[in-house]
């Protein structure tokens, strides 16, 4: 089940961003391809979060393996779920872009991410869209780990999440068309093929190291849970039984 959430909400996510950008960008814009992207991730956590954690993805996931929320075994059949979701809400925008006048791969290539004087939209070097990948991807994976915290306000993870989305896609879309997340940039490579396949690695490694580093900025700054000693644990026993006994 957890899988399969991963997969419909990497699709969700993919197919209402990536759509937008193709079918709708010169209507909205940047903002409401932002919008879109953030939105979508907004409603996914309230909708498949109480199933799979909404992480959808693999920078993220990564995050969670690395912050030691999460066994790597289980990120594995993740990141194989979010990818598939990629790949296939990819493929439905460039079914759906072919079917109207003039419509062409060009449409989705458009809205691929690249680097370089060539493919990213505002010619910024490969160092540059290197370095922005990883820290808005970092901003990203780490407010999903600090919003998610089980001494984080309940309810609110969502709005924080779809809203962080929101932002560093704004500033993300001139530099690389706004990844900060593997499975959206490997989705319209596999269908664009040639350049966006050569540039894919920046896109897969630039988020990834940005979740590692957020792991790393989350554990660091987290206030520990207070530890009880054995004789407080001792304590505590029977006014949890005398509770118990009333409950019953």
């Amino acid at each position: 089940m957890k899988y399969a959430a991963e997969l419909f909400g990497t699709f969700v996510l993919v197919f209402a961003g990536l759509g937008t950008a193709v079918l709708a960008g010169s209507q909205v814009g940047n903002v409401g391809v932002a919008l879109a992207f953030g939105l979508a991730l907004l409603a996914m956590v309230y909708s498949i979060g109480p199933v799979s954690g909404c992480h959808i993805n693999p920078a993220v996931t990564l995050g969670f393996v690395m912050s030691r929320r999460m066994p790597f075994s289980q990120a594995v059949g993740y990141w194989v779920a979010q990818i598939v979701g990629g790949i296939v809400a990819s493929g439905i925008v460039l079914f759906i872009a072919t079917g109207a006048p003039g419509g062409s791969l060009a449409s989705l290539a458009g809205a691929a991410n690249g680097y370089g004087a060539l493919h990213s939209p505002g010619h910024y070097a490969m160092g540059a869209c290197f370095v922005a990948e990883m820290f808005l991807t970092m901003l990203l994976v780490f407010t999903v780990l600090s919003s998610t915290d089980d001494r984080a306000p309940a309810g609110f993870a969502g709005l924080a999440i779809g809203l962080i989305l929101s932002t560093i896609i704004l500033c993300g879309i001139p530099v690389t068309n706004g990844s900060f997340n593997p499975a959206r940039s490997i989705g319209p490579a596999v269908f664009v093929g040639g350049w966006a396949l050569q540039q894919l690695w920046l896109f897969i490694i630039a988020p990834l190291l940005g979740g590692v580093l957020a792991a790393r900025l989350y554990l660091g700054i987290r206030i520990p849970a207070p530890m009880i000693t054995p004789q407080q644990a001792e304590a505590a026993l029977p006014s949890e039984q005398a509770e118990r006994r009333t409950a019953r």
